[in-house]
């Protein structure tokens, strides 16, 4: 039987379908989450501000291989956006760097803060006038150029660093060591970059997109880690897809002889911080972001990813919300066995022995750790449940970042008597807990805190504790009524 052939009245149909499916394809709306979409860059996107682009696939996950460079041609070179800025901590759109310089483009220089709020030169921070001269910032490190000389200098485009970048000006002198790594470098970190969002809700949850890179440019890859492994503990567990560059990283980018420009970054020094205000009152750096908008729940978002991190797997159903157990929850992290600044011997049991007894009559736990006998995982946890927290003033107390912040939320910190430190005072408070500090057998707390003092007997192992007061005071700060809690 011959093959048949397909009539004309066929072969017209197949035609006109053919044509129907063509026109509907090229009509037909493109969602905005396909792959095409996501892997073709917008031409447009590098000449609108930051503050306005849409939150679109492109736009929150285009691929960094294939951003276009910032280029503006014969055309004025865009401005640098100074968002956000208080001493030592300035939030910038389209920052520029050449040959290891960063520049502020802009046609209204009056409006810039002195440099000398914003950048050093890096070095370590030592006393005496000479010392702070060395720090004052150079050409070298910052310059303020109008757009005009920025065209001149920069060519018709810029390499652009996408995304938002965390830029941490400051020496290893500090940085290598839990308590100013969480509670001053990322801390004001997070304070200062948080403060776009001052809605943060109860949950944590924000619209702020993570930070894409982190860079050092002062430290090798070596020597940012502290000996206890908590610094990237912290890092990893809050921002896990981060990456980060060191002072070779930032040698190598200046060596190309190309301009890059970074689209938000975030910039942090030391010693520019210690120019402001809140730092003069506190000795805190992070004091300073503090004068910025924010949230009162601007910490949860870190503590929840920090936490739930360290939490992960675990049976949480004895938890109340939050990660606190139902039943309040005392921990007294102890030196006694570090040999320096520890509490007289006899004291520390004497306190081990009130803290016991109050878990026997009123039903607390009552914890007492030696932290660097904990896993890391176990610091972490362990912080999360406490509602009082206690201990000579010393790193262990860095946990009470990781508590979570309630009106019966409070730090106890032993210190020799005559002797007073804001360290762990301020942090406290700056998560909205409540904070006393002992001399022995009295105890005081904001506003009536003494002058900064580091007596003979400070760092000793003679400091005195009233076990008895440690524990009526504990009892009282936990009979507050439940309900506030929630």
């Amino acid at each position: 039987m011959p093959p048949l052939s397909p009539t004309s009245r066929e072969i017209c149909l197949l035609a006109a379908l053919f044509v129907g499916l063509l026109y509907f394809s090229a009509t037909f709306p493109r969602h905005k989450g396909a792959v095409t979409d996501l892997l073709r860059p917008s031409p447009h996107v590098v000449e609108q501000d930051l503050d306005s682009l849409p939150l679109t696939l492109e736009t929150q996950y285009t691929l960094q291989s294939l951003n276009p460079p910032l280029r503006w041609g014969l055309g004025q070179v865009p401005e640098t956006k100074i968002v956000a800025h208080v001493p030592g901590w300035t939030i910038f759109d389209r920052l520029y760097v050449l040959n290891g310089t960063i520049y502020i483009v802009s046609d209204t220089p009056e409006e810039v803060p002195d440099r000398r709020y914003m950048i050093s030169t890096g070095v370590f921070i030592e006393n005496g006038p000479e010392a702070e001269a060395r720090r004052v910032p150079t050409d070298k490190e910052m310059r303020v150029i109008s757009t005009e000389e920025a065209h001149h200098m920069f060519g018709m485009e810029a390499e652009r660093l996408d995304g938002v970048t965390w830029l941490a000006n400051d020496p290893k002198q500090f940085i290598t060591h839990y308590y100013h790594w969480s509670a001053e470098l990322f801390f004001g970190f997070w304070r200062t970059y948080s403060s776009l969002d001052p809605t943060i809700p109860p949950t944590g949850e924000t619209t702020l997109p993570a930070p894409r890179r982190f860079i050092f440019s002062h430290i090798d890859a070596a020597n940012w880690r502290d000996y206890a492994a908590m610094n990237q503990w912290v890092l990893r567990s809050a921002f896990p897809s981060i990456s980060t560059e060191f002072m070779d990283d930032w040698k190598e980018r200046a060596a190309l002889g190309r301009v890059f420009v970074l689209d938000r970054v975030v910039l942090a020094d030391r010693a520019a911080a210690m120019n402001g205000e809140m730092f003069l009152r506190t000795q805190r750096t992070a004091a300073n972001a503090f004068s910025l908008p924010g949230s009162v729940n601007w910490w949860t978002t870190i503590r929840n990813n920090v936490v739930g991190f360290s939490t992960l797997g675990e049976d949480t159903g004895a938890m109340s919300v939050g990660g606190v157990p139902t039943r309040p929850v005392i921990t007294y992290i102890s030196r006694q066995g570090w040999n320096r600044r520890m509490l007289i011997q006899e004291d520390h049991e004497r306190l081990v022995q009130q803290l016991y007894r109050l878990r026997d009559t009123y039903g607390y736990e009552v914890n007492i750790v030696e932290m660097d006998k904990l896993t890391r995982a176990e610091q972490f946890r362990l912080a999360a449940r406490t509602t009082i927290m206690m201990g000579v003033h010393g790193n262990g107390l860095t946990a009470l970042l990781w508590m979570r912040p309630t009106p019966r939320s409070t730090v106890m910190e032993f210190f020799y008597p005559g002797g007073f430190a804001h360290d762990y005072e301020y942090t406290t408070r700056a998560l909205g807990m409540v904070h006393y500090g002992f001399w022995g057998d009295r105890y005081f707390t904001r506003p009536d805190v003494p002058p900064v003092a580091y007596p003979e007997g400070f760092q000793g192992n003679s400091i005195p504790i009233d076990g008895a007061l440690v524990a009526e005071l504990c009892h009282e700060r936990l009979t507050l009524s439940e309900e506030a809690d929630d």
